[in-house]
């Protein structure tokens, strides 16, 4: 731990009302500066590591909005995160957390085979008859809850699907490696698809290394630092064995995580880390010319700004640009809409009381936007607000960034009429 970065916390407060747990409770002991003190009475030998501690420094769901907020640059969320690093370094893992972060999180083949038994639960009817009978009611509300957040699976992981190299629509005009993430192929694989088909249609020959892994950033969650860097290793040198002009990711908790991978050890993982874009940052680079691209689509939309996008990794005008390209598209800003939604990787399911207020906040400003469609750019945020619309905004659509530029994308034909 970086006792520099704590002492650095002048308590001035900036971070407070950016805070969501802070602004649902208004605790000292839930505020950035809050946690920020107590890691620093814990570091200095002035409080034990006790189960109440814990569960204090837990309730942050490292949104980092206090980072943006701050004028000194603490950021508490990463603190946070490097304490429990710490402490699992002393600890070591548990038996499910070893399960999960080392023998199955690393490993594609074995994580999409793991979902072969939800694919099949959704593919009888099993879960619309389990949905109507209300028989997860039985079952543990950790459970209960996983299961209403998800989503419609694609009959396959895009992994399994794509080509390793897809070549450029027209004129070639340069590479990009492309980041799947793995909730990403999972589930959101029509948006890595729509990536793919953007980054080619703008002249880019895109490949997706098969063995790429996870980016880390379950690990790191987690507190296993070391199963972080053994991730950030491997995809590292599995990317370096290719000329490439940017790496891109359309996942905003992987782009955080692998432009960080340069903060972990030196060289390759620094050269590595300044490839990394979020596909945002690629397509408003050719913002003219995507613009020629693309047919009206005559929607009302807003947007919600991803924590790992916005506040991670500085990210805001592009996907705003983006969108507004879009000839007949009505943008409607969103009242907050950097705020996180509540997700925040596992939080949603870890501390669900906390999460629904946060969410309940979010959906208030999108029901009073007035919006059909809500666009965001994270799988966290995907499944959360898509979980939280059903409910309660069945009207409003939500989309990937991607998959909406798509729709309005010309089709493939005209855009190479060879």
């Amino acid at each position: 731990m970086d006792e520099v970065k704590l002492i650095n916390c002048m308590r001035c407060g900036m971070c407070l009302p950016h805070c969501p747990t802070y602004r649902e409770t208004f605790l000292e002991t839930a505020s950035p500066r809050g946690r920020v003190a107590l890691i620093r009475k814990v570091t200095e030998g002035e409080l034990d590591q006790s189960e109440r501690l814990l569960d204090y420094l837990s309730l942050c769901l490292d949104c980092q909005a206090c980072a943006s907020a701050c004028p000194c640059g603490v950021n508490a969320g990463e603190l946070v995160a490097e304490f429990s690093c710490d402490r699992k370094g002393g600890e070591g893992l548990n038996f499910m957390e070893d399960l999960i972060l080392r023998k199955l999180v690393p490993h594609p083949d074995r994580l999409e085979t793991s979902l072969a038994p939800l694919r099949l639960y959704q593919r009888t009817g099993l879960q619309r008859l389990v949905r109507h009978l209300g028989l997860l009611k039985m079952f543990p509300k950790p459970l209960e809850r996983m299961e209403g957040l998800l989503p419609t699976l694609p009959a396959r992981p895009l992994r399994q699907e794509i080509q390793e190299i897809t070549p450029s629509v027209g004129t070639e005009r340069g590479t990009i490696g492309f980041f799947l993430g793995c909730v990403m192929s999972l589930i959101f694989s029509e948006a890595s698809r729509a990536t793919i088909q953007l980054l080619t249609s703008l002249g880019y020959k895109v490949i997706t290394p098969k063995n790429q892994v996870c980016c880390g950033a379950p690990n790191m969650l987690g507190g296993d630092l070391a199963g972080l860097q053994t991730a950030a290793r491997t995809n590292i040198e599995i990317f370096a064995g290719f000329d490439l002009d940017f790496i891109v990711t359309d996942c905003g908790g992987c782009g955080a995580e692998l432009k960080k991978y340069g903060h972990h050890s030196e060289g390759a993982a620094e050269a590595f880390s300044a490839k990394v874009r979020d596909i945002s940052e690629v397509l408003a680079l050719h913002a003219d010319e995507l613009a020629l691209l693309l047919q009206p689509l005559p929607l009302k939309v807003t947007y919600h700004d991803p924590c790992h996008i916005a506040h991670c990794q500085g990210i805001r005008q592009e996907p705003r640009q983006l969108l507004k390209l879009i000839p007949e598209l009505s943008y409607h800003e969103l009242e907050a809409a950097d705020a996180c939604c509540g997700s925040a990787g596992t939080y949603n399911i870890a501390k669900p009381e906390m999460a629904d207020r946060i969410l309940q906040r979010k959906l208030d400003t999108i029901a009073a936007s007035g919006a059909e469609v809500l666009v965001t750019s994270n799988p966290g945020c995907l499944l959360q607000l898509k979980k939280g619309l059903a409910e309660q905004l069945p009207e409003v659509r939500i989309l990937h960034l991607t998959e909406l530029l798509l729709q309005s994308l010309r089709p493939p034909s005209s855009l190479n009429p060879s």
